[in-house]
């Protein structure tokens, strides 16, 4: 079994670490709730929720049972694909599983100053903010002190669901907002069980490569949570060289071939020339993202390739520990770029 207890999924405006904001959006302040044919959505309670076990996992549940669906407009869909496209958790999912997860989310509107959630509650929901600015707080010898804004964006209260622990901090509207609740339920099957499963996918991958030693077992299934797979054709350009960097590579299937300008030869051609062959379990990417400059060499998918994919900020914050490692590769590549081209030259000389 996949060990869980290190995975933390929170994304707000600031980008301070995970804070758990469990939410209980309280019925009796929505004008709906006078509506004689108002229904909430199911689960929904009114009241504070009571104590209950962690509920058990298995591998081999399908998180497809008891299906959850709220309907929604055409405009309502839309703002909740939008709201959730940036959100950690939801990257992991496939199309069909984040069908489902949209399916199942509902909408509330929160006036300005409500206690969204409170500090001790228990969990009944995860959020995702729509629209709309909330502050979190937590305390602090003994005192509430807020530590974070919500500004039209995030997501938070997963560390409640996840391990049935009672809410951390206490989070508050102040303006008018419109946030996307998922229920427990579906939370922990569908969201839970997929990272369950897709850690335990990359689990031996990412033990066979050699720069991934450096981390501890924890960092790696952190690194797991934060990759995604992406898919490329035979012949398409992964990267190019001279472009920005903005993500770093590991091939989890296929071939690669690395090309840079002939800039440098007798013939001048200015046409790519091969320079590497890269297979299931190398990586690419990565000197970019450790000088902050452009890419020096392009990078084709001879066949159909598979990368797993750690965007800018994930590698800096998750790949620190390899960071040396990386950076010894530079030698290596200007060693072969001095027998490609019968001459001295540095990587730096490939962005010129």
């Amino acid at each position: 079994m996949v060990n869980i207890s290190c995975c933390s999924f929170m994304s707000g405006s600031n980008k301070t670490g995970a804070v758990d904001e469990g939410l209980t959006l309280k019925l009796k302040d929505d004008p709906k709730a006078d509506d004689p044919d108002y229904e909430p959505p199911a689960h929904f309670s009114k009241g504070r929720r009571a104590s209950v076990s962690a509920e058990p996992l298995s591998m081999e549940d399908d998180i497809t049972n008891d299906r959850v669906i709220h309907p929604k407009s055409d405009e309502q869909r839309k703002r909740l694909q939008n709201a959730v496209k940036d959100i950690l958790i939801f990257k992991s999912l496939d199309q069909e599983q984040r069908e489902y997860v949209l399916d199942a989310m509902f909408e509330k509107t929160v006036p300005s100053g409500e206690k969204v959630i409170e500090l001790g509650d228990d969990g009944d929901y995860f959020y995702v903010v729509d629209s709309g600015k909330l502050d979190c707080y937590i305390k602090i010898n003994g005192e509430e002190k807020k530590v974070l804004t919500y500004d039209n964006t995030g997501a938070f209260g997963e560390l409640a669901l996840m391990y049935n622990t009672p809410r951390a901090a206490t989070i508050m509207s102040t303006e008018e907002c419109v946030l996307w609740a998922l229920d427990r339920t579906t939370f922990r099957q569908l969201v839970l069980l997929t990272t369950m499963k897709k850690r335990e996918m990359y689990e031996s991958f990412l033990n066979a490569i050699p720069l991934l030693q450096e981390l501890e077992a924890y960092e790696r299934m952190n690194l797991a949570d934060a990759l995604v797979t992406k898919h490329f054709s035979a012949g398409e350009a992964i990267i190019k060289q001279g472009d920005e960097a903005e993500a770093f590579f590991i091939i989890e299937k296929g071939t690669c071939i690395v090309k840079v300008t002939d800039r440098f030869s007798s013939q001048h051609t200015n046409e790519e020339v091969e320079v590497n062959k890269l297979e299931r379990g190398d990586y690419f990417g990565e000197l970019a993202l450790l000088f902050n400059k452009p890419r020096a060499a392009s990078v084709y998918a001879q066949t159909d390739v598979a990368c797993a994919v750690l965007d800018v900020s994930a590698f800096e914050r998750l790949l620190g520990p390899c960071v040396e490692i990386m950076s010894r590769n530079v030698s290596n590549y200007e060693e072969q770029l001095t027998t490609l081209f019968g001459e001295q030259l540095t990587i730096d000389d490939l962005r010129r």
